[in-house]
């Protein structure tokens, strides 16, 4: 029988190389993952095994909704629909300080909780906002922070991909009863860059409000966003209330951004071969990472790599609260490398578990491992949000990064009260009898 610690190092230890010398994520899990197999059940038994533990990750009817969503969301970016949006999200912020970069905020939490994605709410919001921020003398690299910053809102307000990975995953955790659990925790990170970005116009009292808007052009905006608007109810309303499946629910929300783009006339037929192929990239790199994590997952089951961590942790300290800080300091660590995608598929086999034995319920920690990964995402020195960011905004990245400081304060701030107040998270799936 091999030695539990010799497959433990060259799994850990094989990830860790190939992700020092710039492997892709997928290479640097399958390989590692692969060999380890090898060791275990010889190389004809292990090639075997690998292949069906990569079916089985993938083989899930469940998975069929992240390629839906991420289609709706290429479509969403290519159709008008942020722009209007954009609009909305600037009647809602009316005479507030630096108004425009106060709508920048929002409009990434509307936009990003039907788009379902950072690096895509980032681009599509940031390059609307950008030239209106400098053409009215903000500071360009402020205005990228708080696109940066506030851009991943999109991966706790549902549709969430994030959360579909986590559930499946997770076993299995209801995914209306995570996305419901995300609406609370996303709506505090919008509010907590909006606080952020207030206090920076308190010192800055040439960025003045604009006049309030009449109630014409209030109700005007709000009916040309409102079909836009109508994704959320249609396509979350439905899985909530258990018309339709996630599954369904993606597919249904790709029907209808379609639709809606066509009647904006901003998709031509002549597009769709380029949107399809965005979308079948973006999809195939997450069902891929999907499948090789199954090889993973059957070889950290082997050497009982969860339980000998969970023993370590148990043996070092019996405080619920000092196990979850450390679970929370290593995905934050962890997360910056790591895509959220990866990143969860490694991390809820071994956390999940010892979550749950200190009464922690799955639906509430998978909220806490989103919010933690999504403070990743913007982290510098490999965040492709902070990327995009800089880029739209045409900021150079030194002071963007320095202007992130404040909004990474606060948001860690918050990550403590979504960790340690379960009821935030849980208080609308119970509400919606969800769990």
């Amino acid at each position: 029988m091999i030695d539990p610690l010799a497959i433990t190092l060259v799994l850990v230890g094989g990830l860790i190389v190939l992700l020092a010398v710039g492997a892709p994520v997928s290479i640097s899990i399958a390989l590692p993952s692969a060999v380890a197999m090898f060791m275990i059940l010889g190389v004809d038994n292990g090639a075997i095994t690998s292949a069906q533990q990569m079916f089985r990750g993938a083989n899930s009817f469940a998975l069929l909704a992240i390629p839906f969503f991420v289609l709706a969301g290429v479509i969403m970016n290519n159709g008008g629909i942020a722009e209007r949006l954009i609009n909305f999200a600037r009647v809602l912020v009316g005479r507030t300080p630096a108004p425009l970069t106060q709508t920048n905020v929002i409009a990434n939490a509307i936009f990003g909780s039907v788009s379902g994605s950072a690096v895509a709410t980032a681009a599509a919001v940031g390059s609307t906002m950008a030239p209106m921020q400098r053409r009215e003398g903000y500071d360009r690299a402020f205005s990228a922070a708080a696109n940066v910053a506030s851009a991943p809102t999109g991966m706790l307000i549902p549709p969430s991909n994030t959360l579909i990975i986590y559930s499946l995953a997770a076993g299995g955790t209801s995914v209306g009863a995570l996305f419901m659990a995300g609406y609370l925790p996303g709506i505090l990170w919008a509010i907590a860059c909006a606080a952020v970005v207030w206090v920076y116009a308190r010192k800055h009292p040439e960025l003045k409000g604009d006049p309030r808007p009449s109630f014409g052009v209030i109700f005007s905006t709000f009916v040309k966003a409102l079909p836009s608007l109508g994704l959320i109810v249609v396509a979350i309303g439905g899985i909530v209330a258990g018309f339709f499946t996630p599954t369904e629910g993606a597919a249904i929300a790709v029907v209808y951004s379609l639709l809606l783009s066509f009647a904006y006339r901003s998709i031509h037929v002549r597009e769709l071969p380029r949107i399809l192929y965005d979308a079948c990239r973006t999809s195939s790199i997450v069902i891929f990472l999907i499948a090789v994590s199954g090889i993973m997952g059957y070889v950290m089951a082997y050497a009982r790599l969860p339980q000998l961590i969970a023993d370590a942790l148990f043996g070092w300290t019996d405080s619920k609260v000092v196990v979850l800080l450390i679970m929370m300091a290593i995905l934050l660590v962890i997360g910056i490398p790591l895509d959220p995608t990866p990143a969860i598929l490694i991390f809820v086999p071994i956390f999940l578990p010892i979550a749950i034995s200190y009464g922690v319920d799955p639906v509430h920690f998978g909220i806490m491992m989103v919010f933690n990964l999504s403070i990743a995402v913007i982290s510098p020195p490999s965040a492709p949000v902070l990327f995009v960011g800089a880029q739209v905004s045409e900021a150079r990245l030194e002071p963007v990064i320095r202007h992130l400081m404040p909004f990474f304060i606060v948001l860690i701030g918050v990550l403590f009260i979504v960790v340690f107040v379960p009821e935030i998270s849980l208080w609308l799936p119970q509400l919606l009898g969800l769990l």
